[in-house]
């Protein structure tokens, strides 16, 4: 059994503000099911490259095994070939039987390895790489985020699959993904790094309960600051009026006193300013470590979103309703029916390439979203589609392509007032350092929260988020979470996160494949 190693590992990329990794040390072993978690923009991406070996470094890593990493870069010359002509410059030394084998196992045909790459669906293109991910031996394995994506049922295949490995860090920020597949954590805290037996749940259950003892030992120490303060100020001041009778005194008024107990008061002064000084360093003491409690304490900020309320109930109503490309024979779905209500949360659900995206662009066209009509120009309608007049909509698309420049160029472009928009990503735990950098330097996960911000700053009847929490972690799920459920919007939302759909949803519209 190897381990790898970390040792006081620093880095930074060239021209940045910050420090992304700072004397970090740990260890790990690499027959482990690792989960990797942590925020947006701590590094998680950045740490699997340094063990790759892709930027310079201080400090060591020390391993004895070979590192591979998911997802292949697939050059842009290969996307029209087929995948087994060129496996091996992706893997070095795979052999095709092996990755028919790991193919069999996630229900993938071995006739995909065939066909032209850029034929294959997303999810025959994940599982495609995965296949050959693990069609090597005694690889120690870097898989990040292979669930962004994926319907259901990929995902619970993927899923499924993972469950009979070991030998890897997985980067995931779905909550039901990693309690599935993994057997310990390593946890990029605020200000430590930590390592774990157990999975997503086990660790969040013990952090909540080692936050809340840490929040009351800080409540203690803060009570005992209180009265060291005052026990310091005390001795101070006592110390202070003594020191001031060593002279001036009136021999009539205080005929008990005589030059000679200047000594005397002066060593007593001597010994009250040197309480006084003990009780000040204890002070400093408990300030410290009342600071250390708190450095990981997760306390997610709440956010606020500004619906509008409609002068109708029914927002969104479809009578067997179906789309079909312009010149195919065969529908992209037909036959469906549903209503988008005030104060309902609807969640489409469906395999990839079922038409969810495509329903969406429909209904932002129906809703005379101007900048959507070309994207859908070629889909042609069948039944009805009908949304409220009047219909004003906030739309985050999956696509984070278009992010580039600066954050205040953005707010100019989409009207938003800068300091509420900057005040929304501070909450979503970006870190100020951050405004400063264009959006293309910034992690997908940064993107998405940028777009989210968006949304939660523009008032609408209709809040349409298609994948929303692709690359955002966990934590900002939770908060997200939290927000839908106090504030209930409208909502018609396209997200394959299980227990995200499990908590915010009040309805679920099924499409299933033509």
């Amino acid at each position: 059994m190897a381990q790898l190693g970390v040792n006081n590992l620093t880095f930074y990329y060239e021209g940045s503000y910050d420090n992304i990794f700072e004397n970090v040390s740990f260890m790990v072993d690499t027959d482990w099911k690792l989960g990797f978690i942590g925020r947006n923009g701590k590094g998680k991406t950045t740490f699997l490259n340094l063990l790759l070996g892709k930027y310079e470094y201080k400090g060591t890593i020390t391993s004895s095994t070979v590192f591979d990493y998911f997802p292949y870069q697939i050059k842009e010359g290969y996307r029209r070939l087929p995948a087994a002509e060129f496996v091996c410059e992706l893997k070095a030394g795979c052999e095709q039987w092996r990755i028919i084998c790991e193919m069999e196992k996630l229900k993938l045909d071995a006739q995909v390895l065939y066909r032209p790459f850029c034929t294959l669906s997303f999810g025959e293109q994940t599982k495609l790489l995965l296949a050959v991910l693990f069609s090597g031996e005694n690889d120690f394995l870097l898989i990040d985020e292979p669930a962004n994506h994926l319907d259901a049922g990929a995902r619970e295949t993927v899923k499924e699959y993972l469950k009979q490995k070991k030998g890897f860090i997985l980067v995931s920020h779905d909550r039901d993904f990693l309690d599935a597949c993994i057997d310990h954590v390593l946890v990029f805290n605020r200000k430590t790094i930590e390592v774990q037996a157990g999975n997503f749940s086990s660790w969040w259950e013990n952090k909540k309960r080692m936050d809340n003892h840490m929040r009351m030992e800080n409540e203690k120490h803060r009570k005992e600051i209180v009265k060291l303060k005052t026990a310091a100020r005390q001795t101070r001041q006592w110390a202070d009026k003594n020191e001031r009778t060593k002279i001036g005194f009136d021999p009539v008024k205080e005929p008990e006193r005589c030059i000679a107990t200047r000594a005397y008061i002066g060593a007593k002064t001597k010994k009250m300013q040197s309480r006084a000084r003990q009780t000040e360093r204890r002070l400093e003491r408990e300030m410290e470590e009342k600071e250390g409690l708190l450095l990981d304490i997760e306390e997610p900020q709440s956010l606020r979103i500004m619906p509008l309320e409609h002068h109708k109930k029914t927002l969104i109503a479809a009578s067997q309703y179906g789309l079909k490309y312009k010149g195919a024979e065969k529908e992209v779905f037909h036959g469906l029916s549903f209503e988008v209500n005030q104060g309902e949360r609807v969640f489409i659900n469906g395999p990839n390439g079922c038409g969810k995206s495509s329903l969406i662009k429909a209904i932002l066209r129906a809703a005379g979203k101007d900048e959507e009509e070309e994207s859908v120009s070629d889909l042609e309608e069948s039944g009805i589609l009908r949304t409220a007049s009047g219909l004003v909509i906030s739309y985050v698309s999956q696509d984070t392509s278009s992010l580039r420049g600066s954050l205040k160029d953005f707010c100019r472009k989409q009207r938003l007032q800068e300091s509420l928009f900057l005040a929304i990503l501070r909450r979503l735990d970006m870190d100020r350092v951050q405004f400063g950098k264009e959006m293309q330097d910034f992690s997908e996960g940064q993107k998405k929260k940028v777009l989210i911000a968006a949304s939660l700053l523009t008032p609408a009847h209709l809040y349409i988020w298609d994948e929303p929490l692709n690359y955002i972690d966990v934590f900002s799920r939770m908060q997200i979470e939290e927000l839908l459920l106090l504030y209930k919007p409208a909502m018609l939302v396209v997200e394959h996160d299980v227990r995200f759909r499990e908590m915010a949803a009040t309805k679920v519209i099924d499409i299933t494949p033509l």
